[in-house]
């Protein structure tokens, strides 16, 4: 046999026995990896995410919505007013005098002043002729004439004041009130009250408190009355209206007031 020939028979033999041996093998397991359904990036050599497996969205943090913040809007202040400043006297009683329930010698009267006496003054009607008085720190005040006092201070710099009066429970306001004009003169007349027995006083059975117009200013003006009719003067001018009520006045007190339908300047004279 020549050399050719078995070194031929080599190679075919070794062959035929490496087949045999891979035959006999067993198969191997595949391993499935969790990245084995990922594709591979060969270009960068890692695994590409899969459209499989879709990312999770991201957290969306709220926004704050914005709030309005309201301004107050200021408000335009009116014209200031002037509140005047009122004083309160001290007053010494010049002689004895009568002390009344309003300011004037037609009202009833209440008590009797000593001479001496040192007393506070803390009202006045309108022209300061009389004035409003109570003990020191007391609360049963009156009315006494100006000129009956000596006044520490100036009577004007007293507020004009007014107090209701006592009211009678036994008698009503005179009926049948009329009243008329006569250039700056107002005459009214009303129907006559019958009084009982002792009922009747010192003082006018009647009582009329009017607010008139004098020199251009209204004025209170209380006028009292023994008859059925009173005249008054009452100009023109004002820049309010003149007014008046009637009372009817007794022993206990004034009945409850009624108003007096007054003229006013424009009205022609009814008689």
């Amino acid at each position: 046999m020549s050399r050719e020939w078995r070194a031929g028979f080599v190679l075919v033999w070794a062959a035929l026995t490496l087949a045999a041996l891979a035959c006999n093998l067993p198969a191997r397991q595949q391993v499935q990896s969790p990245l084995a359904t990922l594709p591979f990036d060969e270009a960068t050599h890692t695994p590409s995410p899969s459209p499989l497996l879709p990312t999770p969205p991201l957290a969306r943090t709220a926004t704050p919505t914005p709030t309005h913040t309201i301004t107050p809007t200021p408000t335009e202040s009116g014209t200031p007013t002037i509140t005047p400043t009122y004083a309160i006297l001290r007053g010494k009683v010049l002689e004895r005098a009568n002390c009344r329930y309003g300011p004037g010698a037609m009202y009833l009267y209440k008590y009797g002043l000593v001479p001496g006496s040192n007393l506070e003054v803390f009202g006045r009607n309108d022209l300061g002729t009389w004035i409003l008085i109570r003990a020191i720190g007391g609360t049963n005040p009156c009315w006494v004439k100006a000129s009956l006092m000596e006044l520490k201070g100036d009577v004007m710099s007293i507020q004009p004041t007014y107090i209701p009066l006592p009211q009678s429970p036994y008698y009503g306001p005179p009926t049948g009130v009329w009243a008329g004009r006569r250039g700056d003169e107002v005459t009214i007349t009303w129907d006559p009250v019958g009084f009982r027995a002792g009922d009747d006083t010192a003082s006018p059975p009647y009582l009329v408190e009017a607010w008139v117009c004098v020199q251009g200013e209204l004025v209170f003006t209380p006028v009292g009355s023994y008859a059925t009719m009173i005249t008054i003067r009452d100009e023109g001018g004002c820049s309010e209206p003149s007014h008046g009520r009637l009372f009817t006045v007794e022993k206990h007190g004034y009945s409850r007031w009624i108003e007096i339908p007054w003229p006013t300047p424009s009205q022609p004279p009814p008689f």
